[in-house]
């Protein structure tokens, strides 16, 4: 007995040298809140293949709610930060509302999900305080619905009322050009199949129609007396916020119910040049952004 228990000592002695060897080699010791907030003063690097001097770009997505091929919202997250990034931007982004902090770094923000409009009394307020600054935002598809469509029409000039019969569901839509001299349409395909919506609230002024879909006949167009309506479906919306000190860009389309419109090259263009000038840039920098060229390694000998 005498000598099991000397054998456990033994080992116990072993171990905990072990660890103190260990712990002489890593130099760890436990860290308290003192201790990490010296890392407030540590900037993080750059992410390779970064343009550090970018646009600074926040992608706020939701979770997929339909069927296949439509409103994929973390698909379009996961694409479009990479293509942004290809593209010149510095890019963040989430399925969750961005803090104080990620908004007041972002140029833009993109929203690309259902019923943006619900948003908390604080978030509403972080929100509208960044439009008051100056800043820029992009909404697609149903971003625009929520509860009360005149309050978000007046951050991007229009808004949809949830839970109404306000679309034509799937179906071949034919664009109107209303400003053929804006360099953001360029390019843009004239026939789109996707989803439109005829029922809005518009902001009094300040709303620049580019393109508008006369209602095709549907069955959901039918039902809620849209058919033949002409509505604008992509504007721009430049304005100063009650109490703003610097003008806010919008810039809107109401597409992208489908994934393949919003994958289509020549859609993704407009877009692009849509982003840069929400963000109060040339319409080019993103679409002509020329990335650096690698890095060369040396090699072995």
């Amino acid at each position: 007995m005498q000598s099991f228990k000397k054998l456990l000592q033994s080992k116990r002695l072993a171990l905990a040298g072990a660890a103190a060897i260990a712990m002489t080699i890593s130099g760890a010791s436990a860290q308290t809140a003192a201790d990490y907030s010296k890392y407030a003063q540590w900037p993080a690097p750059h992410a390779q293949g970064q343009n550090a001097n970018g646009m600074h770009i926040f992608l706020f997505a939701g979770l997929k709610s339909h069927g296949p091929g439509a409103h994929d919202y973390p698909h379009w997250l996961d694409t479009w930060s990479k293509l942004l990034t290809q593209h010149g931007a510095v890019v963040d982004g989430g399925l969750s509302f961005p803090s104080e902090a990620q908004l007041e770094k972002a140029d833009v923000v993109v929203i690309y999900k259902g019923d943006a409009g619900y948003m908390t009394p604080e978030q509403r307020a972080e929100l509208q305080k960044y439009v008051k600054r100056g800043g820029g935002l992009v909404t697609l598809h149903d971003s625009l619905c929520g509860p009360d469509p005149a309050d978000f029409a007046t951050l991007v000039g229009a808004g949809k009322k949830h839970g109404e019969t306000n679309y034509t569901w799937t179906a071949t839509l034919d664009y109107n050009v209303v400003d053929k001299d804006s360099p953001i349409i360029k390019g843009m395909p004239m026939e789109v199949y996707d989803e439109a919506f005829y029922n809005m609230t518009f902001a009094p002024e300040g709303v620049h129609p580019l393109l508008t879909v006369t209602m095709p006949d549907t069955p959901s167009a039918e039902r809620g007396h849209g058919v033949g309506k002409t509505v604008p479906q992509m504007w721009t919306y430049e304005h100063t916020a009650p109490g703003g000190s610097a003008p806010a860009r919008a810039f809107v389309w109401m597409q992208g119910h489908m994934v393949d419109s919003l994958e289509d090259p020549a859609i993704r263009e407009v877009l692009m040049r849509g982003i840069a000038w929400a963000g109060k840039r040339p319409y080019t920098e993103l679409t002509d952004y020329v990335p650096p060229p690698p890095r060369r390694t040396a090699q072995r000998q």
